[in-house]
């Protein structure tokens, strides 16, 4: 028979077994719970930002050109809430009430950011990538308040949102002298940031398939009529007039500066920033003028050169000696008083002034 105290102390040590294992299991529950709490909370936050870059997917099939239209709480949502997104955004900053000034070239480099858009979504089609940057478009009277978070005071402005960052005023923004390269720039700026490539940048065709079809119709039935023409030498290329009146008008074109308009966009005239009544033709500075301005001078130099070709092919034929000093008066003094306006014209708007000197051997 075993002694009770030896029975005592094996009803102790299983007593103390079974709270161990009691302590080994709760610990055991407690680390398990927390593990699901976790995993539960990741697997949350995965589900939130993969909801959130389906609806950025479905916004973006919506739209035409591939870039998404952002507003102040859309932006708090799929930018600032958003903090375990896998998926970088791209924002252009537009503003409706400037887009009529021409020296920001709003609409232009908005049409530039649209084909890089489509360009990434194309080459992207199918792969991953596809889904980890979104081009969006943000607008000042619309959003003022998110222009004020990303602490935007100056237009033309594009910025990237790289993933996990939430900061908007960190954003990277991109280098004016970037933007001027246009979709290139845009879509070197996008490459080094995201890492993604954008691939070829696809730009329109200048006409459609269907026009190049017609034109090519009313070739093709126009032909022999034109053949027939070339033929018995009845065009207009055959007639000396048209060859004048062209190169007159090349003349003019060329030096009224039409060209630098149509590059630059430039008005006829604006408003007055001191009276929007009141209209402005010329304005005063180096490197810059208006539509108006360069027609006015190019017609001051088309005037001269017409006096000058009268005057040689024209003045010599006139048999009558008194005509001939007349019409050459009226011509130099007509002359005289053009180049002066262009003179004066160029001193008001440079500040340089034309100044004449006796040769040293006159004096």
């Amino acid at each position: 028979m075993l002694d009770r105290s030896v029975l005592r102390g094996r009803g102790r040590r299983g007593n103390r077994e079974q709270e161990a294992m009691a302590k080994m299991a709760m610990g055991v529950l407690v680390v398990g719970m927390a593990l699901m709490m976790l995993m539960a909370t990741a697997v949350r936050g995965r589900w939130e930002w993969e909801e959130e870059e389906e609806e950025l997917v479905n916004l973006q099939s919506r739209s035409k050109s591939g870039v998404i239209h952002l507003d102040d709480s859309s932006l708090e949502r799929f930018a600032v809430k958003a903090k375990s997104r896998s998926y970088s955004l791209v924002i252009f900053f537009d503003a409706g009430h400037l887009r009529d000034k021409s020296e920001l070239r709003l609409d232009l480099l908005r049409a530039e950011f649209e084909l890089v858009a489509s360009s990434f979504l194309k080459n992207n089609q199918g792969q991953p990538s596809a889904t980890k940057v979104f081009f969006c478009d943000i607008e000042f009277g619309e959003s003022q308040a998110s222009f004020g978070k990303f602490e935007v005071n100056t237009l033309p402005h594009i910025r990237h949102l790289g993933p996990g960052n939430t900061k908007l005023k960190d954003a990277e923004s991109m280098e004016q002298n970037e933007i001027a390269r246009s979709a290139e720039g845009i879509a070197a700026f996008v490459e080094s940031k995201t890492k993604y490539r954008v691939g070829p940048i696809e730009r329109p065709p200048p006409i459609s398939k269907k026009q190049v079809i017609f034109v090519g119709g009313v070739l093709v039935l126009a032909a022999p009529f034109v053949v027939k023409r070339i033929l018995t030498q009845d065009t207009p290329l055959h007639d000396p007039k048209v060859w004048l009146a062209s190169a007159v008008f090349i003349y003019f074109f060329s030096v009224s500066g039409a060209m630098h308009n149509i590059i630059r966009k430039m008005p006829l005239f604006m408003a007055d920033r001191n009276d929007p009544n009141k209209l402005v033709f010329f304005i005063q500075g180096s490197g810059v003028q208006l539509g108006a301005e360069g027609f006015a001078v190019g017609f001051l130099y088309t005037l001269v050169g017409l006096l000058l070709a009268f005057v040689t092919h024209f003045l010599v034929y006139v048999k009558s000696q008194n005509a001939q000093r007349l019409l050459m008066l009226i011509t130099m003094a007509v002359s005289f008083w053009a180049v002066k306006k262009v003179i004066s014209l160029d001193n008001w708007k440079t500040g340089y002034g034309i100044h004449g000197f006796w040769p040293s051997a006159w004096e």
